[in-house]
């Protein structure tokens, strides 16, 4: 069952990092034969085993759509990226953000779809040396399309 849980924390990562907020069920947020919440908590508990809690602070009206772009995105097999390359992206991401769940979920799906420990130090490496020079161009506001040509030349791509 590592696909499971490996699923289960990147599902919460994605989830936490999507800012969620807590919300008070009210009368008019009571389920409904076709709502696409239930829809979604049901696709949840067959893929995890279980709705995992913190979904539930999710307001109701976006969780069907939450879902799903988890659900087609993430943790789909049938996307460009397999499972630990996206896991090294959402880890490097969340580490610049700061999101410690999202920190922890991330290392744990990344582990589970094999990174090594040296894949994960690299990931989030990179994630830093990113946000240094995005720092240096921006606070120096070099320009840029000078930037991009002097780019496209070193990179062999000129046009």
């Amino acid at each position: 069952m590592k696909t499971r849980f490996s699923r289960r924390f990147a599902f919460a990562s994605a989830l936490l990092a999507s800012a969620l907020v807590p919300t008070i069920a009210l009368a008019a947020d009571a389920p409904t034969p076709d709502d696409p919440a239930d829809a979604a908590y049901g696709e949840m508990q067959q893929m995890f085993g279980g709705v995992p809690s913190f979904t539930k602070a999710f307001p109701r009206a976006g969780i069907a759509g939450a879902w799903a772009e988890l659900r087609d995105l993430q943790f789909s097999d049938k996307t460009a990226l397999d499972a630990k390359t996206k896991a090294l992206i959402s880890l490097a991401v969340s580490a610049q953000i700061p999101c410690t769940y999202c920190i922890y979920a991330d290392t744990m799906s990344a582990k589970k779809a094999g990174a090594t420990e040296q894949e994960i130090q690299e990931a989030v490496a990179m994630a830093a040396i990113t946000r240094h020079w995005s720092t240096v161009l921006n606070g120096m506001q070099v320009d840029f399309e000078t930037f991009k040509k002097e780019m496209s030349r070193e990179m062999g791509t000129s046009k």
